[in-house]
This record gives structure tokens, sequence and C-alpha cells, in this order.
């Protein structure tokens, strides 16, 4: 499985956790071992201008996801088709407001919505009520078996 991290910001982050909890999250949802995803931290200013460009929102956003070949989880047995996964972007700076807010601390912050980018790339939406409750419970799930205890309160609306 091929997880490329890049980090374009001056913020300090453990990159090796950040890919241990991908690779963690793509094994439990047995994607194909030869899939590829992208996972880079941008400033507040290039979150703000991917917004815009493919949200159409104003200011920084802390997660956006930029699926690929729709690829979708596989089952036990059944692993996924193989492809290019997409790319995640996440600002670090709005991920450490949000950290702050909801009581725990910026690395997890960071997992958290890593674990949520790789799950809207995997198809997932939280825009209806019952898949908000799908892609929050497996969220939350797959965060609890990586850390090993109670996952951070998610800040995503």
């Amino acid at each position: 499985m091929s997880i490329e991290i890049s980090n374009e910001t001056s913020v300090d982050m453990d990159l090796d956790e950040v890919r241990k909890l991908a690779r963690f999250v793509l094994d439990s949802l047995w994607v194909h071992p030869e899939a590829e995803v992208g996972i880079t931290l941008v400033d507040e200013e290039a979150s703000a201008r991917l917004h815009v460009e493919w949200m159409d929102l104003e200011g920084p956003t802390d997660v956006m996801s930029f699926p690929m070949d729709e690829l979708t989880p596989g089952t036990p047995g059944n692993v996924s088709s193989a492809g290019m996964l997409g790319d995640i972007v996440i600002c670090p700076e709005v991920a450490k407001q949000q950290a702050q807010a909801g009581g725990h601390s910026y690395l997890d912050e960071v997992l958290l919505l890593t674990t949520h980018g790789l799950l809207h790339l995997l198809g997932f939406d939280h825009e209806e009520a019952e898949e908000r409750e799908e892609m929050f419970s497996l969220q939350r799930e797959l965060l609890e078996k990586h850390l090993g205890r109670p996952a951070p309160k998610e800040t995503i609306a």
C-alpha cells in the first residue's frame, strides 16, 4: 500500500503516526494492498484557496478529500480493487483550533481528520442522518481500535 504524506507547513507533525493510522484504517477496511493514497498538510491560505475552488466555500477548512478511482471497502477475504484512492488535504492550524475546542491533543485531531478523510475517499458521507451515524460510528470504532483508548470527540461538522 502506498501512503504518501507531505507536510507543506512549518507545523510539526508525527507523520509516522499518521501513516500508521492510515495503514491501519485501510487494512481494517480490506483495501487492496496496491492502493495508493496521498495525505498533504497545508497552511490556512492553501486550505482556503482549495475550499473556494472545490467547494465554493470561504475560509480554511479542517480536511478535504479528493477521490480518484472511486474505490470502496472490501470485505473479509475479498479486498477492494487496486487503484488510486485519492488525496486528503488537512490544515494543521484548523486542526489545532478544533483540538483545543474539543479538549484533546492536536495529534488526536489530525488522526481523527485522517480517518474521516479516508472514509470519504472510500465513499462514506454524512449528508443524511443515517449516513452520518454509519460514518461517524465507523470512524470512532477505527480510531479506538488504533489508539487503544476512547477516540476524541468529533469536531467535524
